[in-house]
């Protein structure tokens, strides 16, 4: 019989390129300081008492640096880290054997934990608490209880969506962190890093450019980044100088701001298509063609900062910021007919 073998995982360069930009250490990661502070300390203090870390919460719009704080965190206690998926986790038997693989003091990264079905919940609350983890087998009268001991660890869970975490779940976590969007400074920070790792030279004032039209975030700056050397490359010298990233955010239909064509043709939906709101989420959905979820995650919380949106218990309205930007001339949605 021959010997069979298994291809090897193909891992997308773009998946690797962004790991290559992950800061390692907290001294490298730029922004969120009072958050870096504050988890300075509860590391320092964890190390020198020789204990796991109290379980981490981490909240915030995507892109913002929730895996890499908790790979930092892994990297600062010297232990292991298993990452996984909310939504991956379908049955009881696939936590436990997350749950009984850890060694002490290890690291489980959960992202988008509030899509953790109850099932799974029910089985986290002991181990998050007294790390024990209670299986039960046989069924009926003779199904009784048998409680594995666990070693110390330390949760760290990823939402973009606190209000879909359920209390007994939420405050279990001993520390919860916010993480805010970033200043074009701290973006150009991270921009002029990232070139240096991937060996491109560019100017200030390009790494600047890029930094503003990031939307705060620095793994849309990241990905803008690595579009911008492609036109660099390819088009140019190689060089990133500020003509060349104009030209390369032209081509990606960047605008001044950050908003990208999807986002522009949001607010020209509301404008054009429902006199500039109420509408409805669900009926907005169906107007771009996208999912309820991709609006309301991706879409909206950076439209919703700078004032371009607005959420009423009708619906989306577009403000007058809005309008001025789209330079709509629709009249508004609360003008009196005559």
């Amino acid at each position: 019989m021959p010997t069979q073998f298994l291809a090897p995982a193909i891992v997308p360069e773009e998946e690797v390129l962004e790991e290559s930009l992950r800061p390692r250490r907290l001294a490298d990661f730029v922004g969120q300081e009072r958050i870096k502070d504050q988890l300075a300390i509860a590391l320092t203090a964890a190390k020198a008492r020789d204990e796991a870390l109290d379980h981490v919460l981490l909240v915030g719009p995507p892109g913002l640096g929730k895996t890499s704080l908790a790979h930092i965190v892994r990297e600062e206690l010297g232990v292991g880290i298993r990452c996984v998926a909310g939504p991956a986790l379908e049955r009881k038997g696939d936590m436990a054997a997350i749950l009984t693989g850890l060694e002490r003091h290890d690291v489980l990264f959960v992202d988008e934990i509030h899509r953790l079905n109850r099932a799974i919940e029910e089985i986290l609350y002991p181990a998050l608490e007294d790390f024990r983890l209670d299986i039960i087998v046989g069924q009926g009268a003779a199904a009784r209880t048998l409680t594995l001991d666990l070693p110390q660890f330390t949760l760290v869970g990823a939402t973009t969506r606190t209000g879909l975490l359920t209390t007994p779940l939420r405050d279990r976590f001993g520390m919860t962190f916010r993480l805010e969007y970033y200043e074009a400074g701290e973006l150009g920070t991270i921009v002029r890093r990232s070139a240096r790792i991937l060996d491109v030279e560019i100017e200030d004032d390009a790494a600047d450019e890029i930094a503003r039209r990031s939307r705060g975030t620095p793994r849309i700056a990241n990905r803008i980044l690595r579009r911008v050397r492609d036109v660099a490359q390819v088009r140019h010298d190689g060089v990133i100088t500020n003509a060349v990233a104009r030209e390369a955010l032209a081509l990606l239909e960047v605008d001044g701001i950050g908003l990208e064509r999807v986002d522009r043709e949001l607010l020209g939906a509301i404008l054009h298509k429902f006199g500039g709101g109420p509408v409805g989420l669900s009926t907005l959905a169906v107007a771009l063609g996208e999912e309820r979820d991709t609006i309301e995650d991706v879409y909206e919380p950076y439209l919703l900062q700078l004032g371009f949106l607005q959420r009423t218990p009708r619906g989306r309205i577009v403000t007058e910021l809005g309008r001025e930007h789209i330079g709509s001339t629709a009249p508004r949605a609360d003008a009196k007919l005559f």
